[in-house]
């Protein structure tokens, strides 16, 4: 077998993915016409898609890291003789590997489309090529990917600034970063580099002042034949993430969008495309241009709002078109005039993170105890967390709580509708972006359609600030519980809630590593008793009274306890005896796709340093990752860090 076959019945499918997305696969399979027996994975501490996608056979992994295993996965496939894998987004949705291995190795098809599609679409120069072959525009760029930072350096020189430093292979904001000037360059290229994992990038001349990032959705049948389903605006971002989006664009000027939607349509069928494919581009409504960014040739994140303006399954799409149904079976047959969006339909899709925004957007993790969000009419929920069965969310995946998605006749009405239900949602545990969210929606030039690539990211402070009024208005507003409907929200519940209550008390076994003459080998338990929980958003944070009692005294104790933690995953760089300089990167802090730095305020030498047992070991805000010895006018000063 040397090639993937267009088409082939679907008996055993393969979801090699985890959280919301995970689900709607499974929920897409349940609801073919024809039955197909679905097979989940899953590690042992984030099972939830498999609970709520109830597929036929659920398999534990060993680690995240199969996510990402092709091997793994090749042998998963034979083992239980599965004939297709849907890949999802992330992960391995965009290898041409893992898409031509799973057909040669296990005979099994990878949803998508297929291997020579991803060579020529997965690899943004790839791509950058393709478009010049098809003479869509394209900014400057070098033609290679490098590890080396001096011919970075040098090509950005040459072209000018603002430049774009990108990983080859990057994707979802990771290994992106915007350079401005000179002063910016040599750090944004080494972490660019940190987060690609090929370690290799390209640099390419900026558009970003003015400029909105459009999308198009392009559906592909392989042999010819494709046609467009208009098209989202993404623009509000921040860091390259996306926060907001919204179909179709809030762009007025149709002809432009027109000229847009022909680039991606001429591109996709250049290459005969197949199945579905989001081609992104930067487009300039005052200057009246436009360029090609890249081609995700997937399931998008955000294929939902493109769902709910056109009124097509897009993941059943891709289902049945791997079964060898034709645009003319699926209803997709004729093309619809690019100049004419959708008729009174608008769509705005939310993104609820675990993240706290007040923090510099800092992973929250820890066990979600109340979450709530409202349905209705023009509201849709994609998620994997369920009301019923609380979940924890830790820092192995993306911290992606639900995508919240709000559909209405008109684009006012669709904010208006979008406000109402974010004012009602409640999730209580760990922080969240809501508030961004509520103070983006609530901003006159959000309504206004007044954004471009660069606004939330001017506008972040404002956005925060509004969002935390609305928030503290909310919170003056009980619930029909008498509960604030904010304190809910952002994880104030009261003391009575199921994690801990007053008089919850635990015997403990303390065993000293080394023996302890004083105390001999005494292995009475100490006890511990809460006798007033003051708040409880453990593990997020815990305030408690507690009574404690040791095994070495008859007296009973009263303290305070305190716990707050807000968990990331770092990797310290330093030894013992290793002198810094001031503002040397001393740690890395990995908290997602992205490489955050720790840098020394002063300089001094290392006298000690934390060591990771694992590289995906979590650590808490305000470990304890370095300390200083400083020369000072009196001897030695130490500094912790």
């Amino acid at each position: 077998m040397s090639s993937s076959p267009h088409s082939r019945p679907i008996k055993r499918l393969l979801v090699a993915n985890r959280g919301e997305i995970a689900v709607r696969i499974l929920n897409a399979a349940r609801e073919l016409p024809d039955p197909v027996e679905t097979f989940a994975i899953y590690t042992a501490d984030d099972r939830s898609h498999c609970d709520l996608g109830r597929p036929d056979n659920a398999i534990e992994i060993p680690s995240p890291g199969t996510y990402l295993d092709i091997s793994a996965l090749v042998n998963l496939a034979r083992k239980h003789e599965i004939d297709s894998v849907h890949p999802g987004y992330g992960f391995l949705s965009e290898s041409a590997e893992f898409a031509s291995r799973m057909w040669s190795d296990a005979g099994a098809i990878v949803i998508g489309p297929g291997p020579e599609n991803l060579a020529r679409t997965g690899d943004k120069l790839q791509a950058k090529k393709l478009a010049q072959e098809c003479s869509v525009p394209i900014l400057r760029a070098m033609h290679h990917p490098t590890a080396s930072a001096d011919e970075a350096r040098d090509f950005a020189r040459e072209v000018g600034f603002p430049v774009m430093i990108k990983a080859v292979d990057g994707g979802g904001g990771r290994g992106i970063r915007l350079v401005r000037d000179e002063s910016e360059l040599d750090n944004s290229i080494q972490r660019a580099i940190g987060e690609s994992p090929s370690r290799t990038v390209f640099v390419e001349k900026a558009a970003v002042d003015g400029f909105h990032h459009i999308e198009i959705q392009v559906i592909g049948d392989g042999i010819g034949s494709v046609r467009h389903l208009w098209e989202r605006d993404c623009s509000v971002q921040r860091r390259f993430q996306k926060v907001v989006e919204c179909a179709p664009s809030l762009m007025r000027d149709r002809e432009l969008i027109s000229k847009v939607i022909d680039s991606a349509l001429r591109m996709a069928s250049h290459i005969h495309y197949r199945s579905l494919g989001t081609f992104e581009f930067l487009v300039s409504e005052k200057k009246k241009e436009f360029y090609f960014l890249e081609v995700n040739p997937r399931l998008q994140v955000e294929h939902t709002i493109t769902e709910s303006i056109s009124g097509i399954d897009l993941v059943q799409t891709q289902l049945l078109l791997a079964q060898g149904r034709t645009f003319k079976d699926l209803g997709l047959g004729s093309d619809v005039n690019p100049m004419a969006p959708p008729p009174n339909t608008f769509s705005i899709q939310l993104r609820l993170c675990a993240e706290d925004p007040s923090h510099d957007f800092a992973l929250s993790i820890g066990k979600i105890a109340e979450y709530s969000i409202p349905s209705g009419h023009g509201v849709r929920v994609d998620s994997h967390v369920s009301s019923t069965s609380p979940l924890v969310v830790g820092s192995n995946f993306d911290n992606l709580l639900a995508k919240i998605i709000v559909t209405a006749s008109s684009w006012e009405a669709t904010v208006r509708k979008a406000r109402r239900v974010l004012a009602d949602s409640k999730i209580a545990g760990i922080k969240t972006n809501i508030n961004l969210l509520r103070g983006i929606l609530a901003h006159d030039e959000f309504m206004a359609g007044n954004i471009d690539t660069q606004w939330l990211g001017g506008h972040l402070d404002e956005t925060l600030q509004l969002g935390n009024q609305i928030s503290r208005s909310l919170q003056n507003q009980a619930g029909p519980t008498g509960i604030s409907q904010q304190s809910m929200a952002q994880g104030g519940l009261p003391s009575s809630n199921l994690l801990f209550r007053k008089g919850d008390a635990w015997s403990i076994h303390l065993e000293p590593l080394q023996a302890i003459p004083s105390q001999g080998s005494d292995k009475t338990a100490h006890h511990l008793k809460l006798s007033r929980v003051l708040r409880n958003e453990f593990p997020t944070s815990l305030t408690a009274e507690i009574e404690y009692t040791t095994p070495y005294s008859k007296t009973t104790v009263p303290y305070r306890m305190q716990i707050e933690t807000t968990s990331t995953s770092a990797s310290a760089l330093l030894q013992k005896g290793e002198e810094v300089v001031e503002n040397q990167v001393l740690a890395f802090v990995k908290q997602m796709k992205m490489e955050l730095e720790i840098r020394s305020p002063r300089a001094g030498r290392v006298v000690w340093a934390h060591e990771m047992e694992d590289e995906e070991e979590d650590v808490a805000e305000g470990m304890l990752l370095v300390e200083l010895e400083t020369p000072g006018a009196e001897g030695q000063i130490r500094g912790k860090l």
